[in-house]
């Protein structure tokens, strides 16, 4: 004997909901975009400083790439070890806490690397690291 089944009913998507949170989204932005606006209207001159500096504190790690043959680029710009030294130099003066990020070449000699680590090293880089990209897993 056939047990009588009431039919299943087919799910709904209750619409409501979702369209109050997108009201109250739409909202919100709306008020704070006028916020924003009525702050640039106000007359203000702000004050000029001759010893400024920047807020942030600390500037990115500076990146020091060694290619395949050798040649060490800081910011775009080819330059010697000596050049390096004096570049680290000055930016260990400027935010002691600097760090450097090497990008070395793996097919490049190790040496080159280790004449950029030991450029870092005597100009007082405390943070060094070394770049590298992880082996693809089988």
């Amino acid at each position: 004997m056939p047990l009588k089944t009431e039919p299943l009913e087919e799910p709904t998507l209750n619409l409501a909901s979702m369209l109050d949170i997108v009201m109250l989204l739409l909202m919100f932005f709306m008020i704070g975009t006028q916020f924003k606006n009525q702050e640039r209207e106000y007359k203000i001159q702000l004050p000029t400083v001759s010893d400024a500096k920047a807020l942030s504190g600390q500037p990115d790690e500076l990146v020091v790439n060694v290619s395949r043959d050798g040649v060490i680029t800081l910011n775009s710009r080819q330059i010697s070890v000596a050049e390096l030294e004096q570049e680290l130099a000055k930016a260990i003066q400027n935010f002691p806490a600097q760090s450097v990020l090497i990008r070395g070449d793996g097919a490049s000699p190790y040496q080159n690397v280790m004449e950029v680590m030991s450029a870092a090293k005597k100009v007082g880089v405390r943070n060094v690291a070394l770049a590298h990209q992880p082996r693809a897993q089988r």
